[in-house]
């Protein structure tokens, strides 16, 4: 049933907020990429049109790519593109549940994340420990609406440019 789907988001930001610069991402993580990759494979993921465009291959691979974008016209070729966050949630909620996987995930931008926060169940944040320039933000939002479930300290080396703590958030159930 969908009901048992749950919403995601799964995201990097700096201790500043920032998600992205120029189009892309302000960092080299190769640790959190390979999170992202081995988290959201076989899972439904949702964008919107600016994190699409910004993508070095189209469709990611091994998972259903929903767009969203304003313009009805819009073609993604390999996605799904809905105008609708609604309509397209409950797209990605109807393959998970064809497909037997638990969760969707909402991969950005910026104002995919502002508008489906409230709906969110559980959040992948990478908190980058630096402070980065950049053009994109994550919204701020109650942290006292989440319990911390698990964590990962992953330290600046060779694969990563910038030490991270990986946390997995999920919404308190009243």
């Amino acid at each position: 049933m969908e009901g048992s789907v749950k919403l995601s988001m799964i995201v990097a930001r700096s201790r500043n907020g920032i998600i992205g610069r120029d189009g892309g991402l302000p960092w080299k993580l190769s640790d959190d990429l390979k999170f992202f990759k081995r988290t959201t494979m076989g899972h439904p993921i949702i964008m919107g049109r600016h994190t699409w465009e910004s993508l070095p291959r189209k469709p990611l691979p091994g998972r259903q790519n929903i767009v969203i974008s304003k313009d009805w016209a819009y073609a993604a070729i390999g996605a799904r593109v809905y105008s609708n966050l609604n309509a397209a949630i409950n797209a990605a909620k109807a393959i998970a549940n064809k497909d037997g996987v638990e969760e969707v995930f909402i991969i950005g931008g910026q104002s995919l994340f502002e508008r489906a926060m409230p709906l969110t169940d559980i959040l992948y944040i990478s908190e980058v420990d630096a402070e980065i320039d950049g053009d994109v933000s994550f919204p701020g939002f109650d942290e006292s609406e989440f319990e911390e479930v698990a964590t990962s300290r992953f330290e600046a080396g060779e694969r990563n440019e910038y030490p991270f703590t990986l946390r997995v958030l999920q919404r308190v159930q009243d």
